[in-house]
């Protein structure tokens, strides 16, 4: 079964709380990043969405368009998608976004749906890539549960409309751990309950709980000059 638009108008629905009523994230990279939030800039990350979600998309806003690469990299990148069930492309910047019209990879970055090595889903981590980048992971306990709920909810739903996208993640998530086993390095999950454990290297995706103190140190891995 593959997922349509009508499933992702109700993923939309469903899937509306920011990572927190507190904080702007955005204003806290755009300053350094000529003014517009790391996520919103497709230099730094192409967007991605399948076919289906764009057919909605289209049909609600003007806000987004065909993606133009600029550089081989980019060429390259966006080559790889022909005939899969996605397509690279691009919205009309930061200042002129709709909430609303934002696709599912807006409304979930930094974030995506972690799996334990049970291949059990526990929680939410982060696209590593953007570790410096992005203030959010950075600043992990800003992290509200309505965000957590809602995130974790939606992404169930896709999956069972859309088992690959279940298996995708499964991978993403033991790519993670080997990538940090390589580095010596564990990493945060945020759990359904709001809690915070660290995965750790070399340990079989071992999860230990994690203190307040110990992430507030995950404050130092924001680089802005990496945004520049």
């Amino acid at each position: 079964m593959s997922v349509t638009p009508e499933h992702y108008a109700e993923i939309f629905r469903r899937f509306q709380a920011p990572i927190s009523k507190v904080y702007n994230c955005g204003l806290k990279c755009a300053p350094l990043n000529g003014g517009e939030p790391v996520c919103c800039d497709s230099g730094h990350a192409i967007p991605i969405v399948e076919h289906s979600e764009y057919k909605l998309l289209s049909s609600r806003t003007d806000m987004w368009h065909k993606y133009v690469p600029k550089s081989a990299a980019e060429k390259a990148e966006v080559a790889d998608l022909k005939g899969s069930d996605c397509r690279a492309v691009e919205c009309n910047g930061a200042a002129h976004c709709e909430r609303d019209n934002r696709s599912l990879a807006c409304r979930s970055f930094p974030f995506f749906p972690y799996f334990n090595a049970e291949k059990e889903l526990v929680g939410l981590s982060y696209y590593w890539t953007f570790e410096g980048l992005c203030w959010v992971i950075s600043n992990i306990t800003i992290v509200e549960k309505p965000f957590i709920r809602q995130f974790l909810d939606i992404h169930e739903y896709l999956f069972k409309a859309d088992d690959n996208w279940r298996e995708t993640y499964i991978q993403q998530s033991a790519t993670m751990r080997g990538v940090y086993s390589r580095k010596n390095e564990r990493f945060p999950v945020v759990t359904r309950d709001g809690a915070y454990f660290w995965v750790l290297p070399k340990s079989g995706g071992k999860m230990v709980k994690a203190t307040k103190a110990e992430l507030a140190k995950l404050k130092k891995r924001w680089n802005p000059d990496k945004a520049a």
